[in-house]
């Protein structure tokens, strides 16, 4: 497919048709009414609507010549890994590595780790073990989160549960670890936003709203969201985090605004917005969604976009700046950018900065930040299209041999002493600092189908393809190009096996990204009110 400039719109729908209508399928195709928008219609009536003359740019499969034997190796081992509570599946347990010594905490259901599991089920007509673990996870939110004697706030969600099985009483409880239990104490800040956004997810699947409108699940997301919006020091709309509360969850220099939070707390909101009900405190909390998302909308894409027109500007930037007519608005030092940003940037082709604060930005590339910007339309069409564009661009160094760079580049020498604390396993292009990781294939999927770039998608599900399987489904994959075998990484890693999954399922009918994606072409505006004085 052509490539696009990052200074011109996506292809209207159209020419996204053109395109995906070469591309051969040999299933029914899922048409769209288009009278509603997607985010208005459940996915059951998009199942069984009959063909209305129009084609979806979601509704056209890319054509694999025949199922892959993957598929089902990948189906057993997922189903391996479901874990069971008073005989009702609840979720997937992190990995199941019988080769291990160490079982640490991998034999846990991880509430970030389930989503790609949920999805391939949903996909899989599979509803219930998605239903069961959102239920579950809810009632977890009101247990007592105390870490050293401090109390968690109402709204927190867990990292993580097990079930815990008395063989002497014959009875089985639900443990769950909200950071108390994970390496440095951190609780997880994207736990709760992943849960909004799969119970979206499930209520979009099912056309069931039923769940979603529960006065449990309004009240879970009730708490969530508090623990966001509420007021307090903070200048920015952003929301301010420590080092490890995310996927990231060790130190790698990310506190303060990570752009995988941002782009989740975006989202969430997003999603919390369609569900909530506009009554009672529903009500109150959509207002300070809508005033939040205007501000949140504009403060990422003006000041953690970076292109090759931008990184000229900040390399120009004059420090010291006093007043409201600043240009450099964080004071930004230009000796503080890296050299390697020089080289990697393109003339065309862009993406979102790993963190903006003071004095400060972290000019590293994040792959779930920026696939979640595209797929949530946090980013704009423009944008979206200058992301992939980097990642066509520089796909040796993003995707190389095995998908997906979970950032780039990898610290090094003495920054990498510095900044994490000289993590043993985080070492250069390893782990969290520059390995890839086969999960964020499906969030790369989704990316490429929104952007209508299918043939993208398919190369890298390809790749994975020639390895996931032989390597036994490693976590995470060492080298700049990815070619080895993580050092730490665990085998049969549940969401290594999902997140294929999904991908695969999603490319063949992508009419399924409707579950997760949002439409961009619905501005948000804060409500206007009239004040004290417009009567007098």
């Amino acid at each position: 497919m052509k490539r696009v400039s990052s200074h011109v719109s996506l292809a209207s729908e159209a020419e996204i048709n053109l395109d995906l209508s070469r591309l051969v399928i040999d299933k029914p195709r899922f048409t769209l009414e288009r009278k509603r928008s997607f985010d208005e219609q459940s996915w059951s009536e998009l199942s069984h609507r009959q063909n209305d003359g129009f084609d979806s740019p979601f509704s056209v499969g890319t054509h694999f010549g025949g199922p892959h034997p993957l598929v089902n190796e990948a189906w057993e081992a997922l189903r391996k890994s479901v874990v069971y509570f008073r005989e009702q599946p609840v979720g997937t347990i992190a990995a199941v590595d019988h080769a291990s010594e160490e079982v640490l905490n991998y034999d846990q259901v991880f509430v970030r780790d389930f989503v790609p599991s949920a999805l391939a089920f949903l996909m899989n007509n599979e509803t219930d073990i998605v239903k069961n673990f959102l239920l579950k996870t809810l009632h977890l939110q009101s247990s007592e989160k105390m870490v050293d004697r401090f109390k968690l706030g109402a709204g927190a969600m867990p990292a993580s549960f097990k079930v815990d099985r008395n063989k002497n009483r014959n009875t089985e409880t639900l443990v769950a670890d909200f950071g108390e239990s994970a390496i440095g104490r951190v609780a997880p800040v994207d736990s709760g936003f992943w849960w909004i956004i799969l119970l979206r997810a499930y209520t979009k699947y099912t056309g069931d709203v039923s769940l979603s409108e529960s006065p449990e699940c309004q009240k879970c997301m009730r708490l969530i969201l508090n623990l966001c919006l509420s007021e307090g020091f903070d200048t920015f709309p952003t929301l301010l985090c420590t080092d490890g509360c995310s996927m990231i969850d060790r130190r790698m220099g990310i506190y303060g605004y990570p752009i995988e939070i941002q782009a989740l707390f975006y989202m969430a909101l997003r999603c919390a917005l369609q569900m909530l009900k506009p009554e009672g405190e529903g009500k109150d909390f959509i207002e300070k969604i809508g005033q939040r998302l205007h501000a949140l909308t504009y403060h990422m894409r003006n000041y953690f976009w970076l292109d090759f027109h931008q990184l000229n500007n900040i390399y120009r930037y004059k420090t010291e700046e006093y007043s409201h007519t600043a240009v450099n608005k964080f004071n930004v030092i230009p000796d503080s950018i890296p050299d390697w940003v020089f080289d990697f940037m393109p003339c065309r082709g862009g993406y979102f900065l790993g963190n903006v604060s003071p004095a400060m930005m972290d000019f590293r590339w994040f792959a779930l930040g920026n696939c979640i910007a595209i797929v949530s339309s946090l980013a704009t069409p423009e944008q979206s299209v200058a992301i992939m564009d980097l990642i066509e661009e520089k796909w040796d160094e993003l995707v190389g041999e095995m998908p997906l760079k979970i950032c780039y580049p990898a610290l090094e020498n003495h920054e990498w002493r510095i900044i994490t604390g000289c993590d043993p396993k985080n070492t250069r292009w390893s782990y969290h600092n520059g390995g890839s990781w086969p999960v964020l294939l499906w969030l790369l999927t989704a990316a490429c189908i929104k952007t209508g770039r299918p043939q993208m998608a398919k190369r890298a599900i390809e790749l994975a393809e020639s390895r996931l399987l032989k390597d036994g489904w490693p976590e995470y994959y060492d080298g700049k190009l990815g070619r080895f075998v993580g050092k730490q990484a665990r085998k049969f890693q549940t969401w290594s096996i999902a997140g294929y999954l999904v991908a695969r399922m999603m490319l063949e009918d992508p009419s399924t990204l409707m579950m997760i994606s949002m439409e961009e072409d619905r501005p948000v505006k804060p409500t206007m009110r009239r004040s004290a004085s417009w009567n007098a």
